[in-house]
């Protein structure tokens, strides 16, 4: 039997023996045969766990390979590849930094922007890096304790402890100007600061965390004080979110006693709001903003990673919970994930985070070089490596990359940042996570989402939102439009194709070719009005391909198209067809087209002569002059016997009167004088023309008759037109002076003929002078008197109305015609100051309707010159006339003296007391409520204005309570009373109770009870309630008095009266303040048990419940305790399976091989200072 044991024992050895030599030889093989594995692959790391585990050889590089040790062979890709790129910005020790300097309390880096690093030898000074230029350091002989450089500009902090003191000073230097900001002394020592703003230093003591602005000269103001769980800690970060509503403190401490070297992380979040601490477990944390759909303020968001250890097990978590949700907003959902560590970085833990607000994404950072990426929005892993070889123990946030500098103990600056060209595939490919590839695509405007095969697993949807969101536009071609369009629509369903351009516009607008494919589908459909509301939006762009589709249902909308695609000849080809041949010439100037306008004009000469006319005429208004000669127009014109047309069209343009028409002026006089000869008379009667071919007109004129005419061009000689005119008055020839007188175009030649028209009652002449003479403000007045002194009132109203139409009109005209209706047309005079209040001297207007006593134009102009206290008191004081209740309510609340809102009171207390309550009620945020009150008193009618005082009693005023509170004692109104009393308190409670009390109506006694119960008068209230025998009220009162004294009384008060149901009642309604014994004995002794048997069940229940709910208790946190047990035992299994599943890593830079480093120093000293043993950042 032992032989064969033997034997037996031998067979499974050599079986053993044989299978690890099949699985060498397997490993040997692959590695043999894979391109990126050499003789340089670390076979003596991966065949320990290849030969003591199932997995494949590339699995068991991969698993390596996530614990940052080696590189796994033809399953890893390259770092080209990789989702985060790494870079090695500088190394400190080649600034000229000694190895000893580049530690935690030696270096600090606030931003992006700076490094600065304390040095002690072989003197104190402090160097300054500009990452911008990082070969030139600033270096400064400064001795401080720790120094720190502001995120922003070149502002540097200092901290020095005071010599024989526990005391820091604290000084803020600005760099460039060379002068210091700030400084101050601070009473204990500060342990740890920061710039958690550019504008704000954070300062950590050993008990308090305070706040110091730059800004100003105010000191530190102290925040909060720190929570019990961060004693003793070593603080290793500190933050505020962007409002600065939020604070959170972060230490580190050493590990418990079970696995010592497993260092302790506590956090403490701090509202500013609501002014409370919150104690956590974690290790590195940061805010962030997220916006959650449906919601349009962003939500303000806390990460935090912790490593705890319970029971040894060890659990690691990312955590993201929004922080103050906002009521009735959609808000965030709590994530958490797992932080899974390799076997080789059990005792590492998290030393920072870092939110990449660009990307969305979580940089987690870990002591020993670990980097772990989370996306933020899920909390979903995305990528893990380890990027140094060395402790990191200082990270800064690059937010001009998206990523995050660290620095570890070699000195080496590590720049990290997303792989634009890679991350979204290695999402979709490595990690299989379709919806995250496309969100981080759409999220930071990437590249690598068109290769997303989302066509082919139906996702239309995702599809039409990728390709609205895809960068540059890279995915909205025809090409997208066709895939659409050749998906088959289901029955039911929206065609994907509307599905995409439905997307398109939710996002924007749509581009020239999608905006055509989309516009074919509404016209197919007759949907105009869809084409319309995009067009009014601005959501498509139009084409001349779109404005031609369109064409065919509408024209109108069509010209739109064309107009804002500059299809210049469709747009002049519209207005044509539409008739609008003016906005021709205002199109064509605005876009710098030149159309053949000879051809329009003739065009337009065939259907329309006056629109001709028209155009003909804007042609000649145009900038650089008319681009067809005014002779040619006229010509066309005249070739059609248009003789009207052509001469409306040289009256116009040869109004100038220029020398080098005097061609055109002659023809224009021609044609006249032959065919109408008394146009050809009213021309030459208005003077316009001075360069025709007089003798040639003057013979004309003489064929046609018009002798006295051509008697008159001699006249046209003669140069002195004033004395022309005169002569011509005395000869009574009044047509022949006004004509003169227009050639002479002088004040004093217009009025002497405008003054012998008058006195010949020649007014139609007098008026055409009179509108020359009316227009100089100097002689408006003197034209005035004249025809008052005559008596000429009806026509001097009728020169004054002629003249409102005037260019030159001016105020003195509109005004003098107010005038002149107040004294002779009043019932014109309201609908002139109406029409043109803008334009008339008001002051004037209003002395003359003063003293015309128009009462209602005179109110209306002080209202139209802001004087409304004139116009309240015009009204008040000629209310038959001037009254109007609108326009006095909207007048008064524009006064400036208070004193006329109680004139108004008295006002309408007298003439319009049904119309009281409006006023007031339109004054009341203006009135002294109790003045109000006061006056209504006097008069003895209060109740007129009741309405007016429930409004405003919502202002608990005195007088106002207690006027309405006398109403409805009077009108025995006792609810109101109640709700009266119950909602207003500022009145005299006990006077009113007093009078209640002896009232003859219950309910209203019930009010006085009510009262004093109000005023904490119990034993009154009670003894009123009694007296009444309201039984319930007298225990209500009890209850609310919180009086056990008087409960007990009142129990004893319903046995004397044998009132055993009220007994009863009475243990309910105070049960709270009745004692059990008490209840009993009275109950005992006076033959009441039975009625106080319910008060004993539910005594007895109480306490019954009490202890059912303790034994209850005891058993739920047993069946937890076995659940918890449970829930760790189904982690770890979680744990082994989550290992083999993680992507892919990225190689660890070069010259960052090697095993990892001891736990051990960071760049800060050990805590042994404060009694604990070295442990963390040291």
């Amino acid at each position: 039997m032992k032989k064969r044991s033997c034997l037996a024992g031998e067979r499974v050895n050599t079986q053993i023996m044989e299978g690890v030599t099949r699985k060498k030889v397997t490993l040997l093989a692959y590695c043999k045969y894979s391109s990126s594995t050499k003789a340089s692959t670390p076979l003596n790391w991966v065949l320990p766990l290849f030969l003591r585990s199932d997995l494949s050889p590339p699995a068991a590089f991969l698993a390596c390979s996530a614990a940052g040790r080696i590189s796994p062979p033809s399953v890893t890709m390259a770092a080209a590849n990789a989702p985060i790129a790494m870079r090695e910005a500088l190394t400190l020790t080649s600034l000229g930094i000694a190895p000893q300097f580049v530690t935690f309390t030696h270096v600090t880096m606030e931003s992006e922007k700076y490094i600065c690093v304390r040095e002690t030898s072989p003197q104190n000074s402090v160097v300054i890096i500009d990452m911008a230029m990082p070969a030139q350091p600033l270096r400064r002989p400064i001795t401080a304790d720790s120094a720190l450089m502001n995120p922003n500009t070149r502002i540097l902090a200092l901290k020095a402890q005071i010599p024989g003191t526990t005391q820091d000073h604290l000084q803020i230097f600005n760099i460039e100007a060379k002068t210091k900001i700030k400084s101050h002394q601070m009473p204990e020592q500060v342990v740890f600061w920061k710039w958690i703003t550019p504008k704000l230093l954070g300062l950590v003591t050993q008990t308090s965390v305070y706040h110091w602005s730059i800004e100003g000269d105010s000191e530190p103001a102290k925040m909060f004080d720190r929570t019990a769980n961060l004693a003793n800690n070593q603080i290793i970060n500190y933050r505020c979110d962007p409002a600065e509503k939020w604070l959170v403190l972060i230490g580190i401490a050493p590990g418990a006693p079970e696995r010592p070297q497993l260092v302790k992380g506590n956090m403490q979040l701090f509202s500013v709001d609501q002014q409370r601490s919150q104690a956590l477990e974690a290790h590195a944390a940061s805010f962030a903003s997220f916006k959650v759909p449906g919601n349009e303020n962003p939500s303000t968001l806390i990460c935090f990673a912790s490593k705890t250890t319970n029971a040894g097990q060890i659990t690691s978590k990312l955590h993201v919970i929004e922080l103050g949700a906002q009521p009735g907003k959609p808000g965030f959902s709590k994530k958490q994930s797992d932080l899974f560590f390799p076997p080789d970085f059990q005792d590492d833990f998290p030393v920072a985070m870092q939110i990449s607000q660009k990307y969305g994404l979580i940089y987690v950072i870990t002591k020993l070089g670990l980097l772990f990426v989370y996306d933020l929005e899920t909390a979903a892993a995305v990528y893990r490596n380890r990027i140094s070889p060395d402790p990191i123990f200082l990270t800064a946030e690059s937010s001009t990359t998206g990523g995050f500098y660290a620095i570890n103990r070699r000195g080496q600056v590590l720049h990290a940042t997303v792989n634009d060209a890679t991350i979204v595939p290695f999402v979709s490919s490595q990690l299989n996570n379709l919806e995250l590839a496309v969100n981080l695509a759409k999220r930071a405007n990437l590249p690598g989402a068109e290769n997303l095969e989302l066509f082919a697993q139906t996702k239309y949807k995702e599809a039409a939102e990728l390709a609205a969101e895809s960068p540059q536009g890279l995915l909205r071609t025809p090409e997208t439009v066709a895939k659409f369009q050749s998906v088959p629509v289901q029955s039911g369903q929206t065609p994907p194709l509307l599905q995409y351009f439905g997307t398109l516009l939710t996002r924007g607008k749509l581009n020239a070719y999608e905006s055509l494919e989309l516009s074919k589908l509404v016209v197919n459909q007759n949907k105009k009005n869809l084409l319309e509301n995009w067009l009014a939006e601005d959501k498509l762009e139009c084409s001349e391909e779109l404005g031609d589709l369109v064409k065919t249902v509408d024209n109108d909308l069509a010209l739109k198209i064309f107009i804002k695609a500059r299809a210049t000849p469709k747009v002049v080809a519209a207005f044509a067809e539409r008739r609008e041949f003016d906005k021709i010439l205002i199109y064509s100037k605005q876009v710098g087209y030149t159309p053949d306008y000879l051809f329009l004009l003739q065009t337009i000469l065939r259907t329309d002569p006056q629109g001709a006319v028209n155009f003909a005429l804007m042609m000649s208004q145009m900038e650089g002059g008319c681009p067809v000669d005014y002779n040619t127009i006229t010509d066309l014109f005249l070739q059609r016997n248009m003789i009207r047309e052509a001469t409306a069209f040289l009256l116009d343009v040869l109004k100038p009167n220029l020398p080098e028409h005097a061609f055109l002026q002659t023809k224009v006089l021609e044609i006249n004088l032959v065919t109408y000869p008394n146009v050809a008379d009213a021309i030459l009667a208005n003077g316009m023309f001075s360069h025709y071919d007089r003798p040639r007109v003057a013979q004309l004129c003489e064929k046609a008759g018009l002798y006295l005419r051509a008697l008159q061009i001699i006249y046209a000689f003669i140069s002195n037109w004033a004395k022309l005119a005169v002569t011509l008055v005395k000869l009574k020839q009044f047509q022949g002076a006004v004509d003169a007188a227009r050639k002479a175009n002088s004040a004093k030649t217009w009025k002497e003929v405008c003054f012998a028209c008058v006195d010949a009652e020649e007014f139609r002449l007098a008026q055409i002078c009179g509108l020359n003479i009316i227009v100089q403000v100097d002689d408006l007045e003197e034209v005035c008197e004249y025809y008052q002194n005559r008596g000429c009132f009806n026509e001097l109203i009728s020169l004054m109305e002629s003249g409102l139409g005037l260019e030159r009109a001016h105020m003195g005209i509109f005004t003098e015609l107010g005038v002149l209706y107040a004294r002779y047309r009043p019932e014109k005079l309201m609908e002139h100051i109406k029409l043109f209040s803008t334009r008339l001297n008001i002051p004037k207007l209003i002395r003359a309707c003063d003293e015309q006593q128009h009462w209602k134009e005179l109110t209306y102009l002080y209202i139209q010159y802001d004087e409304f206290d004139n116009a309240a008191t015009t009204i008040m004081n000629h209310s038959p006339d001037a009254w109007d209740h609108m326009q006095f309510k909207d007048v008064c609340v524009k006064v400036a003296n208070v004193e006329l809102y109680y004139k108004a009171v008295h006002f309408y207390l007298q003439e319009h007391p049904d119309l009281i309550n409006d006023l007031l009620n339109v004054l009341a945020l203006r009135l002294d409520h109790t003045r109000v009150v006061d006056i209504m008193r006097k008069a003895g009618q209060l109740h007129l204005v009741k309405p007016y005082m429930v409004a405003v009693q919502s202002n608990n005023v005195s007088a106002v309570n207690e006027a309405l509170n006398e109403l409805y004692v009077e009108e025995e109104d006792y609810e109101r009373l109640r709700e009266s009393v119950d909602m207003h308190d500022n009145f005299d409670q006990i006077g009113l109770a007093q009078k209640l009390e002896k009232h003859e109506l219950l309910e209203m006694r019930r009010i006085a009870a009510y009262i004093y119960k109000k005023a904490g008068r119990w034993k009154q209230s009670i003894a009123l309630s009694k007296k009444d025998n309201m039984y319930k009220d007298c225990m209500e009162t009890c209850s609310q008095s919180g009086d056990r004294e008087l409960s007990e009384d009142l129990l004893v008060y319903f046995i004397e009266q044998g009132k055993k149901e009220c007994f009863a009642s009475c243990l309910f309604i105070c049960y709270d303040l009745i004692r059990a014994d008490v209840a009993l004995e009275l109950a005992w002794m006076n033959n009441m048990v039975d009625f106080a048997f319910p008060y004993l069940l539910q005594f007895i229940r109480e306490y019954t419940s009490k202890v059912d709910e303790l034994v209850k208790d005891r058993i739920e946190s047993q069946n937890e305790v076995r659940a918890k047990e449970k829930e760790e035992k189904d982690l770890v299994a979680q744990q082994n399976m989550y290992a083999q599943l993680l992507p892919l890593a990225l190689p660890a830079p070069p010259g960052m091989g090697g095993p990892p480093p001891p736990m051990g120093g960071m760049g800060m000293p050990p805590m042994g200072g404060m009694g604990m043993p070295p442990m963390g950042l040291s």
